[in-house]
């Protein structure tokens, strides 16, 4: 047992810290990579995949080893690079993802729209299998949005999933004994069931959140009428019917999407180029980035630290089917 940590430990460190002889708990700076195109101006392309979170990605072993920024850190941390750059003409947002936490797609919606007053850089939005709820968020950003033929998107809303234990509980022999400072400290607690006075409590919480969603998309597209109440229920789309509701202004690929870059920048030629940390893999326009997971969700799985967490009580822009 003792030489497998042994062994496991020397890998880790080799793996994370023997290139370029840096310490493996640092996270390196992001270098540029040129992944297609030529020119002198320059097109940026920002990878926005998985499951948004605020939480850090990697060390999956616990051992204390290197961690990738979590994801508002690094999407700030491209677009600061960006700014610094006068050759960078537009940037294309790589959306695939069902949402995530509605403070965190709040932060990268707002980093954007900062980047792109400061800057007055057009921002595309190209959106691949998935770019539901906190995807389209985010999407909702961008000057002009593109998407795949196959994409799933539209999803505006928000949902707090809450799971009671209370039945468990009863079965195991266990009572719930919190002492609280008030009546509606503990609302939400999976140890109790809610009151209907702290189901409409929370109903408020998520009225206001869903208001501040449809304000973002109203003020970013040209949906009216009758489309915003088929996009206000929660619904996903495809390609076709986004585009008869302008949530979307076309369908495409990445070679289009790109394009429409082009065009909004006003420029005829450019180097795609996209920023990643050493040793990660970027050969082309359909590179992700190295801690990228895949859109799907599972409700058991978004954090399995504890109980605790299983049972805890979170607002998503999150499309989970």
């Amino acid at each position: 047992m003792k030489k497998i940590i042994v062994i496991t430990l020397i890998s880790a460190f080799f793996i994370q810290g023997c290139a370029g002889l840096i310490p493996p708990t640092a996270v390196r700076p992001l270098t540029e990579r040129t992944i297609g195109g030529e020119g002198r101006d320059k097109i940026l392309v920002i990878d926005v995949s998985g499951l948004i979170t605020d939480k850090e990605k990697g060390d999956a072993l616990g051992l204390g080893l290197r961690k990738e920024p979590r994801i508002s850190a690094r999407i700030k941390e491209e677009l600061d690079k960006a700014r610094k750059d006068e050759r960078i003409k537009a940037v294309i947002l790589r959306l695939n993802t069902p949402g995530g936490v509605v403070t965190t797609c709040d932060i990268i919606h707002h980093e954007i729209e900062s980047f792109k007053e400061e800057t007055k850089t057009p921002v595309v939005a190209q959106l691949m299998g998935v770019a539901a709820s906190g995807g389209y968020f985010i999407a909702a950003s961008a000057d002009k949005v593109v998407a795949h033929p196959t994409t799933v998107t539209g999803g505006v809303g928000v949902v707090a999933y809450k799971l009671s234990a209370t039945g468990l509980m009863e079965k195991i022999g266990i009572s719930d004994e919190t002492i609280k400072s008030g009546e509606k400290k503990d609302i939400g607690s999976p140890l109790r069931s809610m009151t209907d006075e702290e189901r409409q409590i929370l109903q408020g919480i998520i009225d206001s959140m869903f208001e501040r969603f449809m304000t973002v998309v109203t003020e970013s597209r040209p949906i009216e009428g009758t489309a915003l109440t088929e996009i206000a229920d929660g619904r996903v789309f495809t390609a076709e019917r986004a585009l008869e509701l302008k949530l979307i202004d076309r369908i495409g690929y990445m070679d289009d999407a790109i394009e429409v870059a082009k065009e909004e920048a006003g420029i005829e030629e450019a180097r795609i180029v996209t920023y990643a940390r050493p040793s990660s893999y970027r050969a082309n326009i359909y590179s992700s980035s190295e801690f990228a997971v895949s859109p799907s969700v599972n409700l058991f799985n978004i954090d399995t630290r504890g109980i605790t967490r299983l049972f805890n009580l979170s607002f998503m822009y999150l499309w989970m089917p």
